[in-house]
């Protein structure tokens, strides 16, 4: 299976999140940016780095998943 480019990356995190029951946007195009960059468009990369983005956004009390929650999930998974 070939990598995802940046605009399908973007789509399967909202269908994802759509399967979830959220419409609204959650994630920020920044942080789809980034985690399409770090995770080569791999969807099992992909899922682990919204998972981890979510949850820094969540222990940050902030509405949507921005680029520094991006970027805590990207150091939290690199350092495992």
């Amino acid at each position: 299976m070939p990598p995802m480019t940046p605009a399908e990356t973007g789509s399967y995190v909202t269908h994802h999140l759509g399967l979830a029951g959220r419409t609204d946007t959650l994630f920020s195009d920044d942080a789809v940016a980034l985690i399409h960059q770090v995770s080569r468009g791999l969807p099992r990369a992909v899922n682990n780095l919204a998972l981890q983005a979510l949850v820094a956004a969540y222990a940050a009390k902030k509405a949507i998943v921005d680029e520094s929650s991006a970027r805590a999930a990207v150091t939290e998974i690199t350092a495992e």
